[in-house]
């Protein structure tokens, strides 16, 4: 096993690509395993990118949060620090029914189609360089830490994420710097929604505490 990554360009474009892994998703559930497998070393950034889809949608599939969030957290820290993912066997193992997660992620596929006629190499400083290539993974860790959060009912909660960690992920392999840059805006609309979040919840309680003092 080698002590680094790289990651290759691809001339298909990135909806075919998440296509041709999600029609490789066969039987009643699957592991975070057997996609990895499917994608392969090389593919750490299309695997963040695979995981961000469920999230895109108003779905809630059943272990999906817990071992997509924890694959994108310890991808990304890889591409971050150039390492090979290490993933617990928890995580890995646990099976995932495909009866939603299939459709969930064709439908991400379908919206990252849109995407496909915009993504072209610009804006390089975003893109290149070992700095960077960690700064975005960190990014991406960020992302994922946020995607966390239990507040899946919650309106945007997960989707806010999932779109930045999709930006992020898409541009880093499209060598796309503005797609990139939006990915940051995204992140940086989650933490003020969550921040948001907090002040509301923080406002009620100290309203209920009034109440009842």
């Amino acid at each position: 096993m080698q002590d680094g990554l790289e990651f290759k360009d691809s001339s298909a474009s990135l909806s075919e690509t998440l296509r041709g892994v999600i029609s490789k998703i066969s039987g009643s559930s699957v592991t975070l395993r057997a996609l990895m497998a499917e994608v392969g070393e090389h593919g750490l950034l299309l695997m963040c990118a695979l995981a961000s889809l469920p999230f895109l949608i108003p779905v809630s599939i059943p272990g999906v949060s817990t071992v997509f969030g924890f694959a994108i957290i310890l991808i990304s820290l890889s591409v971050a620090f150039n390492r090979l993912p290490w993933m617990p066997r928890q995580i890995l193992d646990r099976k995932l029914d495909t009866t939603k997660l299939v459709p969930a992620l064709e439908k991400g596929a379908a919206l990252v189609s849109r995407l496909d006629a915009y993504l072209k190499p610009r804006m390089s400083g975003f893109v290149a360089g070992a700095v960077m290539n960690r700064i975005n993974g960190l990014a991406i860790a960020f992302g994922g830490v946020l995607l966390m959060f239990p507040l899946g009912l919650i309106p945007l909660s997960n989707t806010l994420p999932g779109i930045a960690i999709l930006l992020l992920t898409t541009g880093m392999i499209q060598r796309d710097g503005l797609i990139v840059a939006a990915g940051y805006g995204f992140l940086a609309i989650t933490v003020i929604y969550f921040v948001v979040l907090g002040l509301m919840a923080y406002g009620a309680g100290q309203g209920l505490a009034a109440m009842f003092a």
